[in-house]
């Protein structure tokens, strides 16, 4: 469990990664984001990826479930927000993916003593390194019990 005096500025993580298949993307898609090129491997080949990608709803979804299922699990209060979110490439089914995160920005709440504030600077990349997409995180994140009152 990491509380908020463990996440410094550069604190960084693999936060895990995950791979895509096409039934995955089709059945997510079918339900959420029913586009051609995320439901038909068809349809997709003509549309302008030129083959089934995943939809933005569905990364996002990987990273949430990579985030929660994380071995160093941070004791988030809430999200506050996502900022700075650039699509910069397509997920493609077959594709595996790799999540990280750096922190960028941590401050104790100066009303709360429970808790703080931190900014996350997230990746998505495939194995290959080539980055599909990045994220900033805005998390209030509890205080370990012997810091809570400091």
């Amino acid at each position: 469990m990491l509380f908020f005096e463990h996440i410094p500025v550069g604190y960084c993580s693999e936060v895990g990664s995950w791979q895509l298949t096409a039934p995955e993307v089709i059945e997510f898609a079918k339900v959420w984001d029913p586009q051609s090129f995320h439901t038909d491997q068809e349809a997709a080949k003509s549309s302008v990826y030129g083959e089934l990608v995943a939809s933005s709803l569905h990364i996002f979804a990987i990273c949430t479930k990579l985030f929660n299922d994380h071995s160093d699990r941070i004791q988030v209060m809430a999200m506050l927000g996502k900022d700075r979110i650039k699509l910069l490439k397509p997920a493609r089914a077959n594709d595996l993916l790799i999540y990280n995160t750096v922190c960028v920005e941590a401050k104790p709440s100066k009303s709360k003593l429970d808790r703080g504030i931190i900014v996350l600077s997230d990746t998505l990349a495939r194995d290959t390194g080539e980055v599909i997409m990045t994220q900033e995180v805005t998390l209030m994140v509890a205080r370990s019990p012997e810091h809570a009152c400091q």
